[in-house]
């Protein structure tokens, strides 16, 4: 198999390091990743400067960009074939409920999603994790079942118990759960002017049950949700077309 890799940790991170050593023996990978930590960048893409792309080695660049550039950018111009799969991640910590409207590691798999190309999002279920190795094991497995029976374009939010392999419950399909509003921001520094604020941290899944993401992690099973990119209402279209009527 052929394998786009990308995050939004940025190319050296534990993460994307860990997965690449699990995958290199089943595939031919390329890896086009930001050149630092890019979390929290969503689906930008940079459109107001030139993208500097740097070659580290036959298989391996990193850009001065977000994720989502990376990907884009590979996929459209820097590469020349389309790979079998695209793979982001291992990111540092989840991405579930309401995060992943913010994550840019879904965001880059989101890319190669829109540009027709099966992808996967690969994250750990806690903060600050350990057990990198098995996302990555869990990848191969997710990998090996995709070669037995593909699927089209599809975006797969896969996100991974902070636990030793041999103590995965199992994986279960999910629907994203959500999250209470954020903490406030937290106000530092004021100079003249200007003034620092912090953003508050996420809030604690206000929908978490069962079927969700949030209680897929807390049972120690791996998370997959299928996730697209249409954010239409469809069921609000009705009521908006009455309201205007009026």
């Amino acid at each position: 198999m052929k394998i786009l890799i990308s995050n939004d940790d940025g190319y050296q991170a534990i993460g994307i390091q860990t997965l690449i050593n699990e995958l290199k023996n089943i595939a031919q990978l390329i890896i086009v990743a930001p050149d630092r930590n890019r979390s929290g960048s969503s689906s930008s893409l940079t459109l107001d400067k030139a993208v500097k792309v740097t070659k580290v080695n036959s298989n391996s660049y990193y850009i001065d960009g977000t994720p989502t550039d990376c990907v884009h950018i590979a996929l459209t111009g820097l590469i020349n074939f389309i790979p079998d799969l695209v793979i982001s991640g291992i990111n540092h910590g989840p991405n579930m409920g309401d995060d992943t409207i913010y994550s840019g590691t879904v965001a880059a798999a989101m890319e190669a999603y829109l540009l027709n190309i099966p992808s996967l999002a690969i994250s750990m279920g806690n903060d600050n994790p350990k057990n990198f190795t098995t996302a990555a094991k869990v990848t191969v497995d997710l990998i090996k079942l995709y070669n037995k029976k593909k699927f089209g374009p599809t975006l797969l939010n896969i996100n991974v118990p902070d636990v030793a392999y041999d103590n995965l419950k199992g994986m279960e399909i999910t629907r994203l759960g959500k999250r209470h509003a954020a903490e406030p921001a937290i106000k530092g520094e004021e100079k003249d002017a200007e003034t620092l604020f912090w953003i508050g941290a996420a809030g604690e899944p206000n929908d978490g049950g069962p079927g969700t993401d949030f209680n897929a992690i807390k049972n120690k099973m791996v998370s997959i949700t299928p996730i697209h990119a249409d954010l239409t209402d469809h069921q609000n279209i009705q009521n908006i077309k009455k309201w205007i009527k009026k």
